[in-house]
């Protein structure tokens, strides 16, 4: 029994910590959420004891007192009023009064400052991630991997492509809604640099669960190099010695009309692809990225990963495809 007992208990602290828990918060919203939460706990935990204790006083043997109907009357009346009325009430001002601060950290409110923090664009597509960052020197834009600079608040401009999704980042703060045709924010901040697993939070289809997000949040110089490098990232060469020009011409004919490569296709249907190589992961943490793994999606992206709108490719000799997906790898900035 006993080893029961602590195996119940590690698996329990288990839930405690990881990517995707709220309970190991790493950011200022996150930590007031965590809070909030464990208050919640302990509070209704007592309560909860509380009633379990009453109603075990209940079924003790005892002498029945005789009560006349206005003193009957009377007691009801202070347990409605007491657990009815004054309980919930206390309950309901109590959570207010710590919700609604940490509620607001996660509002775009203007800093006192004045500097308005920076706006990075996330849309939410089935099965994957756009993440878009607007600049004054240009336009970044890249798929199912956002980094963020770690010390500063970030505000987050969220939307959905086709149906409602949810952007969610356990580790940083709260979740909100992406609807089509409708731009919801919300400002998070990692309080150091690190690696955060975020999820679509809304059910969106039967590949809900595989709508992961790589998220790294690097320090502040690291970031802005990590932004120039792809806004002056050089095109795609198109030499026809070249040892990949086989591989390009494939993605021009079958490819090109769906997805993005900086300097050879403006595809906007699929991610964009021109940083692909460089990713941490393939179809939005379905595959780790790793020698081989492109070729791999692009054989068998419709059993990995059943439903998604790329279509097969049973048409292409594996060779072709082998060629295709070394060819994606070299795509880095």
């Amino acid at each position: 029994m006993g080893l029961v007992l602590v195996l119940g208990l590690v698996t329990a602290l288990g839930g405690c910590s990881g990517s995707h828990s709220i309970l190991d918060p790493a950011g200022p919203a996150a930590r007031d959420v965590a809070w909030l939460w464990w208050g919640m706990l302990i509070g209704f935990g007592l309560v909860f004891l509380m009633v379990v204790a009453l109603w075990l006083a209940a079924f003790r043997p005892r002498e029945r007192s005789e009560h006349s109907p206005d003193e009957e009357r009377r007691l009801g009346l202070r347990w409605i009023l007491g657990g009815g009325i004054l309980l919930p009430g206390v309950t309901i001002l109590v959570l207010l009064a710590f919700g609604v601060p940490a509620g607001q950290r996660l509002l775009p409110l203007p800093l006192p400052g004045g500097e308005p923090p920076r706006v990075i664009e996330v849309t939410g597509h089935q099965w994957w991630w756009e993440v878009r960052y607007p600049d004054e020197a240009g336009e970044v834009v890249t798929a199912n991997h956002l980094v963020m600079p770690a010390g500063e608040p970030v505000d987050f401009h969220v939307t959905g492509a086709d149906v409602i999704h949810a952007f969610w980042v356990p580790r940083l703060g709260g979740k909100i809604d992406m609807i089509p045709g409708r731009i919801n924010r919300i400002r998070l901040q990692a309080d150091a640099p690190g690696v955060f697993g975020a999820q679509c939070a809304e059910y969106c289809g039967v590949q809900h669960a595989h709508m992961q997000l790589h998220l790294e949040a690097v320090p502040p110089e690291d970031f802005h190099a990590w932004l120039a490098a792809r806004r002056d990232a050089e095109p795609a060469p198109t030499d026809p010695d070249d040892d990949h020009a086989p591989a390009r011409a494939t993605f021009a004919e079958q490819c090109a009309s769906c997805h993005r490569v900086a300097g050879l296709s403006e595809g906007d249907v699929g991610p964009d692809l021109s940083d692909l190589g460089a990713r941490a992961t393939l179809g939005a943490g379905t595959l780790a990225m790793e020698e081989g793994a492109i070729a791999r999606w692009l054989a068998e992206h419709q059993r990995l990963k059943p439903g998604n709108r790329m279509p097969a490719h049973d048409h292409l000799e594996p060779e072709a495809i082998q060629a295709l997906g070394a060819w994606l790898e070299t795509l880095r900035p």
